[in-house]
């Protein structure tokens, strides 16, 4: 899950409003608050800590997902990919995962 769909479902869940955030978060507005949000922006180290206080979770979760977004060694289709797996449900990333394995090239012999 992405941070802007982690961010939105942490805010539906806990009821908090964009006002709410911008309130609780040091050097944001609200709309710095909605950018990040519709994932035009991303969150500062400072405030993902004062989101994950005002959200009551440990700020490592968001940090987490926020390093695996931004992870240099993979390419754009590489964080494709990845989005697109994690929206299948467990079934579908089982038969993806099963695809994947039978197109890895076989060594070959000696």
């Amino acid at each position: 899950m992405s941070i802007d769909a982690t961010l939105r479902l942490l805010s539906k869940a806990s009821g908090l409003t964009v006002v709410d955030l911008a309130t609780a978060i040091p050097r944001a507005g609200i709309g710095t608050v909605n950018a990040w949000l519709k994932g035009d922006k991303i969150p500062g180290r400072d405030q993902v800590d004062a989101l994950a206080r005002a959200f009551g979770v440990p700020a490592g979760a968001l940090l987490s997902e926020l390093a695996s977004t931004l992870d240099p060694a993979r390419t754009k289709g590489e964080h494709d990919l990845l989005a697109a797996y994690r929206g299948l449900n467990s079934r579908q990333q089982g038969a993806l995962l099963e695809v994947a394995r039978s197109m890895k090239p076989k060594a070959p012999r000696k």
